[in-house]
């Protein structure tokens, strides 16, 4: 698998996920600089390749001079994610643009939270795009893959999460008080939370929407409902 990026390879690096190498682009300085002297620390093979090289090797030639390669992304066990007191876990509801899942990824470990959970079918996996698009957040933050989300809402709920669909036509999120394990559903770009998956969460909530769009891209509506549960957190 591969990281481009220097903010997501600088993050990769803080891990103790195996690194087969790096290419750097000749005559490194600045971030790339400060890479290269963070792989040496960690004993990580480094060679310093021209940009055409690294053009060659990248996926959109959006690497910003720095490409790793790693092994497959290893997903995590639904049952280890949310143990702690007041977790917070985010759940996609069939998420497919990877640009959005790379940037839910990003809110929610900014955030804090324990775990993303997303499909197997129907919604982007984590990808080296993802990865990239997510900053390194997909580094540090547990992703669990599993077959069904609307069974993943019920098992979450019988270990004690209070599961809310984000979506239009519920209760107005500031108005709402979070306390225990929360989950939160987003849905994707198309058709939002899907009908049985809100009916299997304990409810709906809503963020007002003023100008003549109705509805907000999924990672810009989590980060303002993750951000409104840490306010209320903070606030206690």
């Amino acid at each position: 698998m591969k990281t481009e990026g220097r903010n997501a390879v600088l993050e990769l690096l803080k891990t103790e996920k195996t690194i087969e190498k790096i290419l750097l682009e000749k005559g490194a300085q600045g971030t790339l600089g400060r890479i290269f002297a963070e792989a040496r620390k960690k004993g990580v093979r480094v060679q310093f390749v021209d940009r055409a090289a690294l053009d060659k090797e990248s996926a959109d030639k959006r690497h910003q001079g720095v490409i790793a390669f790693t092994t497959e992304f290893v997903y995590a066990d639904l049952d280890d994610l949310g143990a702690e007191e007041n977790s917070l876990l985010v759940l996609c509801d069939g998420i497919e643009d990877v640009h959005n899942l790379g940037s839910v990824l990003r809110v929610a470990e900014c955030a804090g939270a324990s775990g993303v959970v997303i499909p197997k079918a129907k919604g982007a996996s984590v990808t080296e795009a993802v990865v990239r698009i997510s900053a390194g957040a997909a580094e540090h933050l547990p992703v669990a893959k599993v077959s069904s989300i609307n069974a993943a809402i019920d098992a979450l709920k019988a270990r004690g999460f209070w599961v809310y669909a984000l979506e239009a036509g519920g209760k107005l999120i500031y108005d709402h008080e979070f306390s225990g394990k929360i989950a939160l559903v987003v849905g994707g770009e198309d058709c939002g939370v899907h009908r049985l998956t809100r009916e299997k969460c304990d409810g709906v909530l809503s963020i007002p929407l003023f100008g003549k769009v109705n509805s907000l891209n999924a990672s810009v509506a989590l980060g303002i409902a993750v951000y409104e549960v840490v306010r209320a957190r903070l606030q206690k």
